[in-house]
């Protein structure tokens, strides 16, 4: 039974085609620079990567382009095959605690919370919209990325504001990269055979977050009200004094829009290293030893440091901590450096394997001896996302 997991942006499509129950991968791809010049698309079957150039003027074309690519590569004869797609849809808010057959209302409700997701929320919608009218008869099911954080209690959510803040205008913390945590929670279980456990999941990539994950439930995440809340990123801030914002607008007369941008666009380890926010351009740099890059790398730990060490106190202790996404599945020296400050944790990680487990491995970096279990676990969102839209089969 064959099943598409579609992930729409603004200008872009990912996609995956499955077959399940057994999540064989059939085909993959993406569409870059929708609605833009210079659009093209990538096509990868049975190990072969194909780049194809297209004017690609919206998503609907690439939706058809697609197709056109799954009955030409014969990986399906007709579109009746197609029986589910999972769309990845950034914003549920407090609404949507899991995954749902889209609907009328459903596309209304995705549409009004664009407020809280005004980058990704529109595009989503435009994804499904494209996929409905192209493939009608398959049920399309919106997986949202703030629905695996919804089971956090009030107290673990809401911020120290107004109450009303929360009531009239859902000011509170939601937690992104849901699929992500969900995933590599999920998959830890299963490695650990244990149905009730703790689990801390560091999602470190040019974004990045941390979970707290008890019996398979989220019961705190570092994002916030946005992504830029948490742990030091690539591009973003992390955590902030606000007052640095009306600061910084009386002393430069910039907009709030301007300091905004800012605080997602150009601070993080960009802001710090004066180099880039792509991690391999400042390891690059830390080895000719530039002060900035080095002092950018402890402040990015320091902040992984702190989360992993307040979800282990309120867990109560842990069964396990992992590593996914581009930094925690490929950087050793990041994943060395935050274990070697839990070393007083009894946490202790095996320089060996560790330096060895990336490029898509997966695998225990701790010691025999160590307290806790710590893993590498290459993360699959869309492999989520197709299980989800599966299930409503």
């Amino acid at each position: 039974m064959k099943v598409l997991s579609v992930n729409a942006g603004s200008s872009s499509l990912k996609f995956q085609m499955y077959e399940m129950p057994e999540e064989k991968v059939l085909i993959s791809g993406t569409f870059e620079r929708i609605g833009l010049e210079n659009s093209f698309y990538t096509i990868k079957i049975n190990e072969d990567k194909i780049k194809k150039e297209s004017n690609l003027s919206n998503h609907e074309v690439a939706v058809q382009i697609l197709i056109r690519e799954l009955l030409e590569n014969q990986v399906i004869d007709n579109l009746d095959e197609i029986k589910a797609v999972g769309h990845r849809v950034v914003h549920g808010a407090s609404k949507y605690a899991s995954s749902v057959v889209i609907t009328e209302e459903v596309i209304q409700d995705i549409k009004s919370f664009s407020d809280l997701a005004p980058l990704h929320n529109p595009a989503n919608v435009m994804g499904i919209c494209a996929f409905i009218e192209a493939i009608p008869n398959a049920i399309q099911v919106a997986c949202f990325d703030t629905a695996f954080h919804q089971t956090m209690k009030e107290e673990r959510f809401l911020y120290a504001v107004p109450y009303e803040w929360y009531t009239k205008y859902g000011i509170r913390k939601y937690g992104f990269h849901g699929m992500s945590h969900k995933y590599v929670s999920e998959y830890t279980r299963e490695l650990l055979d244990k149905e009730f456990c703790n689990i801390i999941v560091c999602h470190l990539g040019n974004g990045g977050s941390i979970s707290a994950v008890r019996d398979g439930r989220c019961i705190d995440t570092t994002m916030g009200f946005t992504p830029n809340a948490g742990i030091v990123m690539g591009s973003r801030s992390g955590d902030i004094d606000y007052s640095i914002i009306p600061y910084l607008m009386k002393k430069t007369g910039k907009s709030i829009d301007e300091i905004d941008q800012e605080l997602n666009k150009k601070s993080g380890m960009l802001g710090l290293s004066g180099v880039s926010s792509d991690f391999r351009d400042i390891d690059a740099k830390i080895a000719e030893k530039d002060k900035q890059s080095i002092m950018a790398h402890y402040l990015y730990v320091n902040s992984i440091v702190g989360y992993i060490a307040k979800y282990y106190v309120e867990l109560g202790g842990v069964d396990a901590i992992c590593f996914t996404a581009g930094v925690g599945e490929n950087a050793p020296h990041v994943r060395r450096m935050v274990i070697d400050r839990l070393n007083c944790l009894g946490i202790k990680v095996d320089r060996s394997k560790n330096d060895e487990i990336r490029f898509g491995k997966e695998g225990i970096i701790s010691t025999e001896d160590s307290t806790v279990p710590c893993f590498v676990i290459p993360t699959n969102e869309e492999v989520m996302i197709a299980r989800d839209a599966y299930s409503f089969i």
